[in-house]
């Protein structure tokens, strides 16, 4: 190790930046910090499901430069290829850099060719972009409603998605935009799922608000619904039911975004990992945290423990001290509808059953919480407001007064407005 150590972290999510910052904040100018991406600025992806319904995507990007110039952390815009952990060498497009700590956070990414015919006829929503193109074809159900055409909208999840809240998001939103459009009324909802509950990862109290809020709002939802093919119009299952639809919405199959042969990884590119410290299998000095890594659900805000575990392990080791913290899974969101929206604080555990690998924790039943509330959207606004602003200033999520203040404010609601 060098004098000063050198920490490269490859990503510019949740993340990478949160490992990024909360380093700095621990260690000051004791390390060199070197970011890479393959973008100059953090998008803030929670909130691009506004994009359908009107929102502009750009908006929601943050540019890094002012970030990582006030905290002296050395930026380069390049992709990462390939890593050599015994040089500890990161191989980039066009250079290669050292390091004597490396944070791989370079994401995940969809591969919805898993399911035939879902790249060719389904709305995948994913990048910016095809939230876009799903907010034209939301338009266009409005406009042949008002000709006087019934139209059906369909929302799937296939198996292998680790992240499904999203498409629920915006089920629940699309029915009150388009009541408030007048054309509810000739829009057949209908959402199918291969869980076995709604949101299966979270539990049943989830599975129970959202079985509520599709039946007041006449949404036709179907668990265990395992798509095998989709054809022009139709979706099918492995149960041999069959389903119609104008538009198909869908949150495709996850994969590993970039796959590092060198380090150990399971069957969809994702890397192995200490659960507690975020350490890479049979590496030292290596850590992934967030959608690279194999932790089964891929969330902004658990991508963010996992950042601030891998970055204090490592702030740990360089100063001679036992780390403070690890990684303790714990799920938060809050779901928009547009006129309400759901809370969610969901303490997880890991189950060991690969076809339901994690489940909600039994040992603290206190923190398992869920809400509805038109309240809750504010607080939904609020923390659109306060990642963003903290990533800009190079400022760690979970770190300071700005966030004791949040932490507070998000008790206080859950307490009033959640059970």
């Amino acid at each position: 190790m060098t004098a000063r150590p050198h920490i490269v972290v490859l990503g510019g999510g949740f993340g990478g930046l949160e490992a990024t910052f909360y380093l700095r904040y621990r260690l000051g100018d004791r390390v060199a910090l070197t970011l890479v991406s393959n973008r100059d600025y953090f998008l803030f992806k929670p909130n691009t499901i506004y994009v359908p319904f009107g929102e502009d995507p750009e908006d929601f990007k943050v540019p890094l430069s002012g970030a990582v110039k006030r905290k002296n952390i050395e930026f380069i815009q390049h992709t990462a290829t390939s890593i050599d952990p015994h040089g500890r060498k990161v191989q980039l497009t066009g250079r290669e850099i050292g390091y004597d700590y490396l944070v791989v956070a370079t994401g995940a990414d969809m591969r919805p060719g898993e399911i035939p015919g879902l790249a060719e006829h389904a709305v995948t929503v994913w990048t910016p972009a095809e939230m876009l193109r799903l907010g034209q074809a939301f338009q266009k159900l409005v406009e042949d409603a008002r000709a006087g055409a019934s139209r059906k909208l369909l929302f799937l999840i296939p198996p292998n998605n680790r992240c499904s809240g999203p498409l629920y998001e915006m089920c629940l939103m699309s029915d009150t935009w388009l009541r408030r459009h007048g054309v509810r009324d000739r829009i057949d909802i209908t959402w199918t799922t291969y869980e076995d509950s709604f949101i299966q990862a979270f539990g049943p109290r989830l599975d129970t608000v959202v079985a509520g809020e599709f039946e007041e709002r006449g949404i036709h939802g179907f668990k265990g619904f395992v798509a095998t093919a989709i054809e022009a119009g139709v979706a099918r299952y492995q149960n041999g039911q069959a389903r119609e639809f104008d538009v198909l919405a869908a949150f495709p199959p996850y994969i590993a975004e970039q796959n590092y042969g060198a380090l150990e990884s399971d069957d969809r590119g994702f890397i192995k990992v200490d659960p507690d410290s975020r350490r890479v299998s049979g590496q030292s000095a290596i850590f992934a945290v967030g959608d690279a890594a194999d932790f089964p659900i891929k969330q902004a805000f658990l991508a963010l423990l996992q950042g601030d575990a891998a970055g204090e392990h490592i702030a740990a080791e360089i100063t001679g001290v036992r780390p403070k913290l690890k990684f303790e899974p714990m799920s938060m969101c809050v779901m928009e509808e547009l006129n309400r929206a759901t809370f969610a604080q969901v303490p997880l555990s890991y189950t060991g059953d690969p076809m339901k690998p994690v489940q909600v924790a039994g040992d603290h039943p206190e923190d398992y919480r869920v809400g509805v509330s038109p309240l809750w959207r504010l607080g939904k606004k609020v923390l659109g407001i306060y990642a963003p602003w903290r990533f800009g200033r190079g400022e760690p999520f979970h770190a300071g007064f700005a966030w004791e203040a949040m932490d507070l404010g998000l008790k206080v609601m859950s307490k009033l407005m959640a059970s």
